[in-house]
């Protein structure tokens, strides 16, 4: 398999992964009266920083929200990295095992803080990366 098609895959990963992260962290409903307490609480407190008001809840928000604007800029950035397989090979350099490396502590992050769909997303996401950085040294 060629490092182009690697990270074409591993973008098309990248797009579902950061679609079922959108869809399913905004559908979240507590399972629990303490989740939902949690959630009320973090949603009904209110704090000022700078002459602005937050809350815990908008925080949450606001960094899942984030999470998906780098999901879709990782798959941007895989695509793009696999027509410069195609074309310059040699201009990827270092950017390919720093990418690699991000992934690997994607699997490692979503399998001890997440879900294990998520590992297995970040763990194909890193598998693709990383055979694709070997090929194109």
């Amino acid at each position: 398999m060629s490092a182009t098609v690697l990270y074409r895959i591993a973008a098309v990963v990248l797009v579902l992964f950061a679609a079922g992260h959108t869809a399913g962290f905004l559908r979240f409903k507590p399972p629990s009266a303490e989740g939902i307490a949690v959630r009320d609480a973090m949603n009904d407190v209110h704090f000022a920083v700078g002459g602005k008001a937050f809350t815990y809840g908008g925080f949450y928000k606001g960094f899942g929200l984030m999470i998906t604007v780098y999901l879709l800029f990782s798959a941007l950035l895989a695509w793009y990295l696999g027509g410069l397989a195609a074309m310059h090979p040699e201009a990827i350099g270092i950017l390919g095992w720093a990418f690699f490396a991000v992934q690997l502590a994607s699997v490692v992050l979503g399998w001890v803080y997440f879900f294990p769909v998520t590992a297995v997303f970040a763990g194909v996401t890193a598998l693709c990366v990383g055979w694709a950085a070997v090929l194109v040294r």
